[in-house]
């Protein structure tokens, strides 16, 4: 089984816990780091510099098309950021753990 990485961006720290802690309670992922970031972006022809939190979710290939479906039911973005980092080396410990904390 390969790991998976999925990030997004939420607009407040409440928002993200809520959903984070859902999912890992239901074994979706096996962990979500939170930060606090800036993001400079364009919206409606404006260009924003707003905080906000970046997630980065760790799960496993059986689980990502999953946790990409339960991003966007989820987000408050009306156009949420899911965006899936590419795994092509972790440690075998760490992987164990994931797949543990998923099944």
């Amino acid at each position: 089984m390969k790991p998976a990485v999925i990030i997004s961006t939420y607009p407040d720290k409440k928002s993200i816990t809520k959903i984070a802690k859902v999912f890992v309670k239901n074994k979706i992922v096996a962990c979500v780091n939170i930060s606090k970031i800036s993001s400079i972006y364009s919206w409606n022809q404006k260009i924003e510099n707003a905080s906000e939190y970046i997630a980065i979710f760790k799960t496993t290939s059986k689980n990502k098309k999953l946790l990409k479906e339960k991003i966007k039911e989820t987000h408050p973005y009306d156009v949420p950021e899911i965006a899936e980092i590419d795994v092509t080396s972790i440690n075998k410990p760490y992987l164990d753990w994931l797949i543990e904390s998923t099944n």
